[in-house]
């Protein structure tokens, strides 16, 4: 896949857990994408943690790959809890995932790829009937778009399990795994994170994408768009 149109019109981005960069890695992914010559949009579902009017993932997107990207942030919940705990907390009604996958579907036809940005791993919930970000990919399938998932990964000790249930999850619903991308590569990788780059694509069954480098969400836009692309290897 070395050209981005050849890309889903739809690809998720979830992660093997919180705080893995994939905030970061869907900004590179658009920097990288729109670098290419394609039309990006970044969509976050439900976004947890945050009162109204501070920013959030999109923000941090948009700051990264460039303040004219659209992006769409959904659902906002004030506690830093799973979509369905903070909602649960706050007494509000979360959009069923058929919803997300309505509104995602009109986006997809403003772009030619659009990106969205879960919440945590493949599993968390983001309504109160246990729909997932799993259960939105299957219902843009069902829709008629493209879809494909992107696994952000810890770099360190314990992503390997985590990495094998997400790809085995999206296997048993026949969502297609198109890459792994390490979301915080370490100045001074360990013995771990040297072995993890062999073999989170023998347990996920598909190619590493790339490496961000560790703190790349503190650079300019500038820089962080002319250095995206030198962190993927998509062929």
């Amino acid at each position: 896949m070395s050209d981005p149109r050849a890309l889903p019109s739809v690809v998720l981005v979830t992660g093997t857990g919180t705080g893995v960069g994939k905030t970061v890695v869907t900004a590179a992914l658009a920097a990288l994408v729109r670098g290419r010559g394609s039309t990006v949009s970044v969509v976050k579902p439900t976004q947890t943690g945050l009162a109204p009017g501070e920013p959030g993932d999109v923000d941090d997107v948009r700051r990264l790959a460039g303040e004219d990207l659209p992006v769409h942030e959904l659902v906002r919940l004030r506690d830093p809890l799973s979509p369905e705990a903070a909602a649960r907390r706050e007494g509000v009604p979360l959009p069923p995932v058929a919803v997300h996958a309505k509104r995602i579907g009109e986006i997809t036809a403003q772009a030619d790829i659009t990106l969205v940005e879960g919440a945590g791993g493949l599993l968390v919930r983001l309504d109160s009937r246990g729909g997932t970000l799993a259960d939105l990919g299957t219902a843009l399938r069902y829709k008629g778009v493209s879809c494909g998932v992107v696994l952000v990964a810890s770099a360190g000790l314990g992503v390997l399990s985590t990495a094998a249930l997400t790809a085995e999850a999206l296997a048993a619903r026949s969502l297609p795994l198109l890459g792994v991308v390490v979301g915080s590569w370490p100045d001074t990788p360990g013995l771990a994170e040297t072995e993890n780059l062999y073999d989170l694509p023998r347990v996920t069954g598909t190619p590493l994408w790339g490496r961000v480098p560790e703190g790349a969400g503190r650079m300019d836009a500038a820089s962080f768009t002319a250095a995206a692309p030198s962190w993927f290897d998509i062929a």
